[in-house]
């Protein structure tokens, strides 16, 4: 017979005092904006790794923008298409781990302005072939090699211009109607990124291949690569230009997954858990410490108090992610009465943060992950204090997220689901080692928004004109002098009066 324990009289729970908040119930009050405080001044650069307090971290990006660890999200194209605009994407882990492996290198063989092409084709492949290829990558023009392959040997171009499903025959081979090589400008691997540039302008060209001495593909340079680069000036590159990607990982596969990771070039790791406050994140950042000492750089979480926070930090991690059952696609809370209001759980973490700074001389980065609804509650996440936001409903609604563009009554839509719901079945990431017996998560649609560049453009224009009205130009900057104040029902109620607005033009952006 089991017996219940006897009653001590006394009450163990402990209930915090506060009330847990989101972003939204909280308005930045605007400082002084004083003359040299222009957006052209806003410096959005973060830190993501641990670094002595004083002195810059070794991997920084250009603006606090990654994406989540999530396979609805974070794709090579995507992780290429952040890096260019000054992020960073985190190849999500819930795949074998030779194919997250091959993910990483596919993001590491492109360096800026030189890209490891996507889009090939042999010479005897039909023209419905292709056509079906450029749509289901989204792009109009391809490389045409003998073998098919980014590395073969180099025959021509062919685009969506070069050929009419009404017009041609699609059973013809590409070779009829391909531009062929000895009508096209190539460079060698020798030539400079600016010199490509001049050549891509001076000829008229959106596309020069780069052909070595063996007639063979080493790489494109793009047209609109250089436009990007103009618009995001600070490419998250690593010292040989190549563009920076992270990936995560868990405490199950680590000691077969991490090095094979590293070895496919990931810039920096993060632990994959929906609750990272627990012995086994600390017996894995223990493992890489003696492993590689700090040669791998790793992160960690997720956590939502302070205590959290210090024990990874003291653990070794090189950042700590912060959130539980904050983001749109979870339901942690729901299934586990697990969780804290995402801007609770960032004041408390970045109070400990700072103390941890003070005492120890180190200063560990906290990435905001969840509870992202709107582009001002990226703003008032970064006044609170969080260095970098992980971000995955946001990234998924663009064209290079790798979920299937669908549409549904008349409206284009991008698929998203959760790594806690059935169709992703990441068991190991919410700790159900017999397999996924209950959901954290569920599976939709966001609606779509188009590029990536083009959207993050406008997010960053909003942060950079609020930090302005708080008279703030660096994130060190705005967190030190942020003023917010918590809204009030009626405060919401006045900002959503009853107005009909005029419909948009068909074709704006969402």
């Amino acid at each position: 017979m089991v017996r219940a324990p006897r009653s001590t009289g006394r009450t163990r729970v402990q209930i915090l005092s506060e009330i847990s908040r989101t972003f939204g119930e909280y308005l930045l009050v605007p400082n002084l904006t004083t003359a040299n405080c222009t957006p052209e001044a806003v410096d959005l650069s973060a830190p993501l790794t641990r670094h002595p307090v004083g002195e810059s971290a070794q991997i920084r990006i250009a603006i606090p923008m990654v994406s989540a660890v999530m396979e609805a999200v974070s794709s090579p194209r995507l992780a290429i298409a952040i890096a260019q605009a000054g992020g960073l994407s985190f190849v999500h882990q819930n795949q074998p781990i030779a194919q997250q492996a091959e993910m990483v290198a596919a993001v590491k063989r492109n360096k800026a302005g030189f890209r490891h092409s996507e889009i090939n084709i042999r010479p005897t492949a039909t023209l419905a072939e292709v056509a079906a290829l450029l749509e289901q990558a989204e792009r109009d023009i391809a490389v045409v090699t003998d073998d098919g392959s980014p590395t073969g040997r180099f025959l021509g171009l062919i685009s969506l211009r070069d050929f009419h499903p009404q017009r041609h025959d699609l059973n013809a081979g590409v070779e009829t109607r391909m531009r062929a090589k000895a009508d096209l400008v190539v460079a060698p691997p020798t030539i400079s990124l600016s010199e490509a540039n001049t050549l891509l302008w001076d000829q008229r060209l959106d596309v020069l291949p780069v052909v070595d001495n063996q007639g063979r593909l080493a790489s494109v340079v793009l047209r609109r690569d250089y436009e990007l680069h103009k618009r995001f000036r600070n490419e998250s590159v690593d010292d040989d230009k190549r563009f920076r990607v992270g990936a995560g990982v868990n405490t199950r596969d680590y000691r077969d997954r991490i090095p094979a990771l590293v070895e496919a070039g990931a810039d920096i790791l993060c632990l994959d858990s929906s609750d990272g406050y627990s012995v086994y994140q600390s017996d894995v950042l223990d493992w890489v410490r003696s492993t590689y000492g700090q040669n791998v750089r790793i992160g960690a979480g997720n956590v939502v108090d302070g205590r959290g926070f210090r024990y990874l930090a003291d653990a070794g991690a090189d950042f700590v992610k912060i959130g539980i059952g904050g983001g749109s696609i979870c339901i942690t809370r729901d299934a586990k009465g697990i969780g804290r209001g995402q801007a609770s759980a960032v004041l408390d973490v970045v109070r400990e943060r700072d103390r941890y700074a003070g005492e120890t001389g180190e200063y560990v980065p906290l990435c905001s992950d969840g509870g992202i609804l709107q582009d001002s509650h990226m703003a008032i996440a970064l006044a609170f204090g969080a260095d970098f936001l992980m971000l995955g409903r946001y990234f998924a609604r663009f064209e290079e997220s790798p979920s299937a563009l669908v549409r549904v009554d008349d409206q284009f839509f991008k698929e998203y689901w959760g790594e806690g719901s059935a169709r992703a079945r990441n068991a190991a990431r919410y700790g159900q080692a017999s397999g996924l017996l209950f959901e954290e998560g569920v599976d939709g649609y966001v609606p779509y928004a188009g590029r990536l560049d083009e959207n993050v453009s406008v997010t960053l224009a909003k942060i950079k004109a609020t930090m302005v009205s708080c008279g703030s130009i660096t994130l060190r900057q705005f967190h030190d002098s942020a003023t917010l104040v918590e809204v009030s029902h009626q405060s919401f109620l006045q900002n959503s009066q009853d107005i009909r607005l005029r419909e948009r033009p068909s074709g704006g952006r969402t």
